[in-house]
C-alpha cells in the first residue's frame, strides 16, 4: 500500500472512519441522547464525500494493484449516490423521530451501506466488486429490519436477506467460473483474454451466472421477486434510500464489468441486457396498476425504471452509457422528491400508504399536489419534464445501437406505466370526496419535495450539465474519445 493509493481512497476512507467513529461514540454516550446528532453528521459526512468526489481537483487513477478505479464514471456514479443517500437520510429525521424509530445505528448503516456502494462503482476486480457488494447488501439487511416490534418490517429483512444471499452465491460462482477460465479475477486481465471477440463456453457462463447476481441488485425481472414485499415492510425511509442509491450503484457496478471486463465480446451480453430491460419495462408496467398501496407502486415504479436504464446499457455504445447515467441521475431526483411527500402522509397520526389517501389533497394543499404532479409526470414520461428527456436518451440509444424494436417496446411499455403515475394525479385533484390525507413536514423533507419538483421541470432547459458530465464518465468507462453530442433537451 502506498500513499498515492491512500490519497484515491480518501472518500471511501473519510465515511469509514467516520462510522467507526460514530459506533463508538453510540457505545460510550448513550444511543437515545446521541442518536440524533449522529443522523445530522452522517449527513454532513455523506454531503462531504460526496463534494470531494465530484470537485476535488485530482487526476484519474487507480490503486491496489489495479483494483480500485477512481476515474470519472465511478465519480459521476459516486456523487450521485452520497448526494442521493444525504437526501433520503437527512428527510427521514422528522418521520424516524415522530414514529420512535431512529437509533444510532440507523445512520451508521446508511454509511457503511453508501461506503460499500463507492467500493461497487470503482472495482476493476472480481474481488474488489464482492467485498463492496457485500458491504452493501450487509447493511441493508439491517436497516430493512429495524423496526423490530413490526412483523412486516422483519419479513421484508428476512426475505431480502434470503434472496440476497441467494443472489450473492450465484455472482460468487460466477466470478469462480470467470477466474478458472481466464486466471484472473482482474477486469483488465479478463478483458485481454476475450479480446479476440469470442467467449468461451466457460466465461459465457460465467458471464451469466454474474449477470444473474447482478440482476437480483438492480430489481431486473426475473429476479425481481424481493423488491415489492421488501419495500412494503421496510419503514418508508428504509424504501427511500431502497429507491435511490443501491440501484445507482447496482446498475454502475454492471456498466462496470460489461464494458471494462467483456468489452470486447459486446455481442455476447447486449441481448442477454436486453432480455431483462423488455421483462423489467413490461412487468413494471403492468404488474403496477393493480396496486393499492403506494410503497408496491413505487417497487414496481422502480423495477420499470430499471428495464429503461438498461436499454441505455444494451445499446452497447458510450451514447447508451451516457443516457444510461443520465437516466439514473433523473430518477433518484424524482424518487427523493416522491419519497419525501410519502413520507409525511399521515392520518390520525399513523403513517398512510393506501392510495385511496390522495383523494382530493390539492382542496387542502395545492402546493404539494402541484409538486407531486410535476413528479408523476416525470416518473410517467410526459414532456417537458426531465423524466421525458431521460427516457427519450435511452430510446434514441438504442436506435442508434440498431434495437429500434428495443426502442418501440419501451414506449408501449413508458405508455402502460403512464396510467399509474396519472392515477395518482387524478384523485389528488378529481378524486372522491373523503378526508385527505394529512402531509406533515419538516423544513428539510419539504425543501426535499419541492428542489426535486423544480428541477424536473427548469432542468430541462439546461439539464444543469449533468448531461456533459455524464457524457465525460461514458468516455471514461468505455475508452471513447470522441466526442459525444449533448443529450436531447441540454
Amino acid at each position: 500500500m502506498t500513499g498515492l493509493d491512500l490519497s484515491t481512497i480518501l472518500p471511501e476512507l473519510w465515511l469509514a472512519v467516520f462510522a467507526l467513529a460514530a459506533l463508538m461514540a453510540g457505545a460510550y454516550f448513550g444511543k437515545d441522547r446521541i442518536a440524533v446528532p449522529i443522523l445530522w453528521a452522517s449527513v454532513l459526512a455523506l454531503l462531504a464525500a460526496g463534494f470531494y468526489v465530484g470537485f476535488a481537483d485530482r487526476p484519474q487513477q487507480v490503486a491496489f494493484f489495479g483494483m480500485f478505479a477512481d476515474d470519472a464514471f465511478a465519480r459521476f456514479a459516486k456523487m450521485t449516490l452520497l448526494l442521493s443517500a444525504a437526501a433520503v437520510l437527512a428527510m427521514s429525521a422528522d418521520y424516524m423521530g415522530r414514529y420512535k424509530l431512529l437509533r444510532f445505528e440507523y445512520p451508521i448503516l446508511i454509511v457503511l451501506a453508501s461506503l460499500g456502494m463507492m467500493l461497487m462503482v470503482s472495482a476493476s476486480d472480481l474481488l474488489m466488486l464482492y467485498m463492496g457488494l457485500e458491504l452493501q447488501s450487509l447493511a441493508l439487511y439491517v436497516v430493512a429490519s429495524i423496526r423490530r416490534d413490526s412483523g412486516k418490517s422483519s419479513e421484508a429483512g428476512l426475505k431480502y436477506f434470503v434472496l440476497g444471499a441467494l443472489s450473492s452465491g450465484l455472482l460468487l460462482y460466477g466470478a469462480s467460473l470467470v477466474y478458472g477460465f481466464a486466471g484472473t479475477t482482474s477486469f483488465e486481465g479478463i478483458l485481454s483474454v476475450v479480446t479476440a471477440g469470442e467467449l468461451s463456453t466457460g466465461l459465457l457462463f460465467g458471464l451469466v451466472f454474474l449477470l444473474v447476481g447482478l440482476a437480483f441488485k438492480v430489481s431486473a425481472v426475473p429476479f425481481h421477486m424481493w423488491t415489492p414485499d421488501v419495500y412494503e415492510g421496510s419503514p418508508t425511509p428504509v424504501t427511500a434510500f431502497f429507491a435511490t442509491a443501491p440501484k445507482v450503484a447496482a446498475i454502475a457496478l454492471l456498466a462496470r464489468l460489461l464494458f471494462d471486463g467483456f468489452g470486447n465480446v459486446t455481442a455476447d451480453w447486449t441481448q442477454i441486457i436486453a432480455l431483462l430491460a423488455v421483462l423489467s419495462m413490461f412487468l413494471g408496467s403492468i404488474a403496477g396498476i393493480g396496486q393499492r398501496d403506494i410503497k408496491r407502486l413505487m417497487a414496481y415504479s422502480s423495477i420499470a425504471h430499471m428495464g429503461f436504464a438498461l436499454v441505455g446499457l444494451a445499446a452497447g455504445t458510450v451514447v447508451g452509457v451516457q443516457a444510461m447515467l443520465l437516466y439514473m441521475a433523473i430518477y433518484a431526483v424524482m424518487n427523493v422528491g416522491t419519497f419525501a411527500f410519502i413520507l409525511s402522509m399521515e392520518r390520525d397520526g399513523r403513517p398512510v400508504t393506501d392510495l385511496s389517501a390522495f383523494n382530493r389533497f390539492a382542496q387542502t394543499d395545492p402546493m404539494k399536489s402541484f409538486a407531486v404532479l410535476f413528479l408523476m409526470f416525470s416518473l410517467a414520461g410526459v414532456p417537458p419534464f426531465l423524466g421525458f428527456f431521460a427516457k427519450y436518451g435511452v430510446l434514441t440509444a438504442a436506435v442508434d445501437a440498431g434495437m429500434a424494436w428495443l426502442a418501440v417496446l419501451g414506449v408501449i411499455a413508458s405508455v402502460i406505466g403512464a396510467f399509474y403515475y396519472l392515477r395518482i394525479v387524478y384523485y389528488m385533484f378529481f378524486g372522491d370526496e373523503i378526508e385527505p390525507v394529512q402531509s406533515r413536514m419538516g423544513g428539510v423533507q419539504y425543501a426535499a419535495l419541492m428542489i426535486p419538483a423544480a428541477i424536473l421541470l427548469l432542468g430541462a432547459v439546461t439539464m444543469l450539465g449533468v448531461d456533459q458530465a455524464a457524457a465525460t464518465a461514458a468516455r471514461s468507462l468505455t475508452g471513447d474519445v470522441s466526442l459525444i453530442e449533448p443529450a436531447p433537451g441540454g
